[in-house]
């Protein structure tokens, strides 16, 4: 049996758009749609799917509302699908804190290449949500923050020992499904001095600098959105701009980002295996890469290119994922050196540093 898929928006071309994308896939069987809230509960008392799409901006009743609602009492693995706006980005990140699994960016009839990406990107995330645990989240178990291809596509491999020594950690973090959640009690045990960090999290552009926004309030460490040029230091974490792929790079004992547009690598932009692949040229054994969890293989490759590099290499474990796929893979491939609990994560990497 294929998936079933609820749309819930209040645009009929959307509406339309989604069901068209998702019915394309071959994994899922049926689309059925709502205009709001609404009339989705009604839907409900006869059908049950195994993912919801859900609008933010919407009459009646906003998508937040709705949600808020559902997972306290029915939950269900919910994508949020929201165009790029700020306030939008802050709801978006705000959904995930009440139990949506993932967003993605509202289809839009634009070139080709755009359309053909978004049908990757949307069916990927549907799925990975029908994958996903979800719990019940409730008033009081809610965060309610204030705001505060293969990776050559991008970067060719390093021939060994091509590069200059020192002695500074970089910390490269890969992360997808259940990954914002997974991130946030990760960053927010890293004491002021940790080495610096530098995270790809699969989500949509603008999105992820209100991510990063609210980590920022909840943490010793900074956080913020990369920007080309940005320097990697101890007590700062660096995250991926949404659409955008991020490289390590180094000149001389600096460590510093590249952010540069590229195709999709393992079906991904940003791609954690980009990200890992520089950081074995530039880091090497100085370098210790973490895959969290996500659904797929990105970032497995990478690992393994780091750990043959000499890096020291962590994955999250199956208990602790919302997806237990991408840090699978990388066990399987045996790029993973330590496979440890979520709230494991930052001690082991403590004294990985000495």
């Amino acid at each position: 049996m294929g998936l079933k898929i609820l749309v819930i928006d209040d645009s009929a071309v959307v509406r339309q758009t989604l069901s068209r994308i998702l019915l394309e896939d071959s994994a899922i069987d049926e689309v059925v749609t709502a205009q709001d809230p609404y009339a989705a509960v009604e839907k409900l008392k006869q059908f049950v799917p195994d993912v919801i799409t859900l609008d933010i901006e919407m009459p009646r009743m906003d998508g937040l509302s709705f949600l808020k609602k559902l997972m306290s009492q029915h939950p269900l693995p919910v994508v949020m699908c929201s165009t790029l706006t700020a306030s939008n980005s802050v709801s978006a990140i705000k959904a995930l804190e009440y139990g949506a699994v993932e967003i993605i960016e509202k289809p839009k009839v634009a070139t080709k290449k755009f359309l053909d990406e978004s049908k990757v990107v949307i069916c990927d995330v549907v799925k990975a949500a029908a994958q996903a645990k979800v719990k019940r989240v409730t008033a009081a178990t809610a965060r309610d923050i204030p705001q505060k291809l293969s990776a050559d596509a991008v970067l060719a491999k390093a021939a060994p020992n091509a590069m200059i020594q020192t002695t500074e950690k970089v910390i490269a973090v890969g992360a997808s499904t259940g990954g914002t959640e997974a991130l946030r009690v990760f960053i927010e045990m890293l004491p002021m001095d940790f080495p610096g960090v530098v995270i790809v999290q699969h989500m949509p552009e603008n999105f992820t600098r209100s991510f990063a926004e609210r980590l920022d309030t909840l943490c010793k460490v900074s956080v913020k959105e990369a920007v080309n040029g940005d320097t990697v230091l101890p007590g700062r974490v660096l995250i991926a701009p949404g659409n955008q792929h991020m490289l390590l790079k180094r000149s001389g004992a600096r460590y510093y980002i590249e952010v540069k547009n590229g195709p999709l690598v393992s079906r991904h932009r940003p791609s954690v295996d980009v990200l890992f692949r520089s950081t074995a040229r530039y880091a090497g054994k100085n370098g210790i890469g973490v895959i969290m969890t996500g659904m797929g293989d990105d970032g497995a490759k990478g690992l393994l290119e780091m750990k043959e590099a000499g890096a020291q290499t962590i994955a999250q474990d199956e208990k602790s994922c919302v997806v237990f796929g991408m840090p699978k893979v990388a066990i399987d491939l045996g790029a993973a050196q330590q496979v440890v609990p979520l709230n494991r994560i930052a001690s082991s990497i403590i004294r990985m540093c000495g």
